[in-house]
């Protein structure tokens, strides 16, 4: 692999930061927008059943906070209307989407990044596939023949075809991970929005 490398020539050198970085990117994303930290499934139906009767009290909303995303939103509801209980509807949802506003931006985090990744890196490829051909013309001193320096040409040769695989190698993966959570994202976004409005209908419907 470190002969590739070295074959590559110094262009490679960022795209291989660039791999690393989208590593990390992806591996953060997978741990962060697992379902159970983001949307438990059953975690709106049991705010619904708790808050049947009445509104719990600040130590079950600050642990429903902490669970998840999603009891972020709910949580900010329940805690507005908490504080006061003769607050608005306007209030009501006005804060939880403000709350639902951050989690949102917290959600999409690192994403910008791994789409700059993928659109980027064909560049840097690309950038390395002129380098090694302005090494091969470079190598051919004006009146002598193509064939008398084989060794640079090669080298050039291998500086432009490694860049560009490698371009390609880092682009594509990042470029379906970017697609694949930006969709995970926007599912999680929808559902955590009809979950804070069914939870607003439900508390105005509490207070009739």
């Amino acid at each position: 692999m470190f002969s590739i490398l070295q074959a590559a020539g110094w262009p490679i050198w960022p795209l291989v930061a660039c791999s690393v970085l989208a590593l990390a990117l992806v591996i953060d994303r997978f741990i962060n927008l697992k379902t159970a930290k983001v949307a438990p499934p059953k975690l709106l139906n049991e705010v619904l059943s708790v808050t049947r009767t009445s509104v719990p009290g600040p130590d079950v909303i600050n642990q429903l906070i902490k669970s998840s995303a999603l009891g972020e939103v709910l949580g900010s509801g329940l805690r507005t209307i908490n504080s006061n209980p003769r607050c608005s509807e306007e209030e009501l949802r006005s804060s939880m989407e403000y709350t639902g506003r951050m989690v949102a931006h917290r959600l999409e985090r690192h994403l910008s990044a791994l789409a700059t990744i993928a659109s980027a890196a064909p560049l840097m490829g690309l950038f390395g596939t002129v380098v090694g051909m302005i090494e091969i013309f470079g190598s051919q001193a004006p009146g002598v023949s193509t064939g008398n320096n084989p060794a640079q040409l090669a080298h050039g040769i291998s500086v432009a075809l490694y860049n560009t695989a490698f371009g390609l190698i880092v682009a594509i993966p990042s470029l379906i991970f970017w697609r694949y959570f930006r969709a995970q994202v926007d599912e999680y976004l929808l559902n955590l929005e009809l979950a804070a409005e069914r939870l607003l209908r439900h508390l105005i419907s509490l207070r009739k």
